[in-house]
């Protein structure tokens, strides 16, 4: 919005042939990085100043967190917390996403469209467990459903309103001139391939949001390191340098992630322990899918175990927790654990380490992993 009244009206009405410096700086809003990094504060100050207002608010409608009886005592002393503040985090992003950036790009509204959908999926599954008093929220058959008809419109968009590049590109493997990839998929098999990237991605961060500031924190770092990776995507300089896909469409999507950066740290600050709002599934399921999303879009999927190694990690111990308690029940009768309990920073929580201690710990090893994800840039 803020890019087509200050840029394409003032700017090219007035600055080129002014000598005023305020209608010559305005020249600033046609570069991606610029607005980027102000739609970054802007979600910043968004989720700053309305946090107070709306951890009220959800006070006051009584949506306060439900705490299962097997969790322990730090977590039971929790209850009642205001919960489903992920609100705060979308409405941030949404708002200086559309102040920002150039609202002609479907990369950006698939983006966009995306998040708002996954975050209504969570929103439908925090609200009948709170409002409704359903401990288990929607059954799995339905957030199944809510997230694949997610995944299909964003692959839809894809099919046929963009000219999207049905290549796989891996890191450490030199794409080809032909493909500009390692090998071109059918469309409708790469469909299945969205799905799986999208659906594991929202799981994969509700599965990690379980410590005050856990997910947040991890977000923000996540979020970061797939803003430099996006930008670098839709550069054709840095992509022919660095041999990657070059999508000039997604440069846009450089302005979401940044909202994304700024919400997650401006919530960072309720979040952090001990936590006055809780993101709930409306805020978890949303920020997976759009870093699923964005990763799709930029073709950077098979970076994503990088760039959200914590969350990946998380979800893996889960699924080897419940496969190896399944196992050993049907060969010997009775269920073993690997872990304590899954997902894995409840292990280590039941191990006796303090909630900060695995926030920050978990913190340090998203940050390498984010890292990681960078390093791979030059090792193409």
């Amino acid at each position: 919005m803020l890019y087509y009244l200050l840029y394409q009206v003032l700017f090219r009405q007035y600055g080129a042939a002014s000598e005023s410096y305020f209608y010559k700086g305005l020249n600033v809003f046609q570069y991606v990085t610029f607005r980027t990094a102000w739609a970054t504060i802007t979600s910043l100050l968004l989720s700053l100043f309305l946090g107070k207002r709306v951890i009220r608010k959800l006070a006051d409608l009584k949506f306060g967190q439900e705490i299962r009886e097997e969790l322990s005592a730090e977590h039971q002393a929790k209850k009642g917390t205001p919960t489903m503040g992920g609100i705060l985090i979308i409405g941030s992003v949404i708002i200086s996403t559309v102040l920002w950036a150039r609202l002609d790009n479907v990369f950006l509204w698939s983006a966009l469209g995306a998040t708002t959908l996954f975050a209504v999926v969570g929103f439908g599954d925090d609200y009948i467990k709170i409002v409704k008093k359903r401990s288990l929220g929607l059954t799995g058959k339905q957030k199944l459903l809510g997230q694949l008809l997610t995944a299909f419109g964003v692959w839809a968009v894809l099919y046929f309103f963009t000219n999207y590049s049905w290549n796989v590109s891996i890191p450490f493997i030199k794409a080809t001139a032909e493909t500009n990839g390692i090998s071109v998929i059918p469309p409708l098999l790469y469909l299945f391939f969205i799905a799986f990237i999208l659906l594991g991605a929202s799981n994969a961060v509700n599965l990690t949001d379980g410590l005050d500031g856990l997910a947040t924190s991890v977000t923000f770092v996540a979020m970061a390191a797939l803003t430099a990776l996006t930008y670098v995507a839709s550069d054709r300089r840095w992509a022919e340098y660095l041999d990657i896909t070059f999508n000039p469409s997604s440069g846009e999507l450089t302005v979401f992630c940044g909202a994304m950066v700024g919400a997650s740290l401006g919530f960072l600050w309720y979040n952090a322990p001990p936590a006055e709002v809780f993101m709930g599934d409306v805020g978890s399921l949303a920020i997976g899918g759009a870093l699923g999303t964005v990763a799709v879009l930029t073709k950077q999927e098979f970076l994503l175990p990088f760039i959200g190694g914590v969350f990946i990690l998380e979800a893996i111990s889960v699924m080897l927790q419940v496969s190896y308690f399944k196992l050993t029940k049907r060969s010997g009768g009775v269920g073993k654990r690997i872990f304590l309990q899954a997902p894995l920073h409840h292990h280590f929580q039941l191990s006796g380490w303090k909630e900060p201690k695995i926030v920050f710990r978990f913190l340090i090893v998203a940050i390498l992993f984010a890292l990681l994800s960078l390093s791979t840039l030059k090792l193409r």
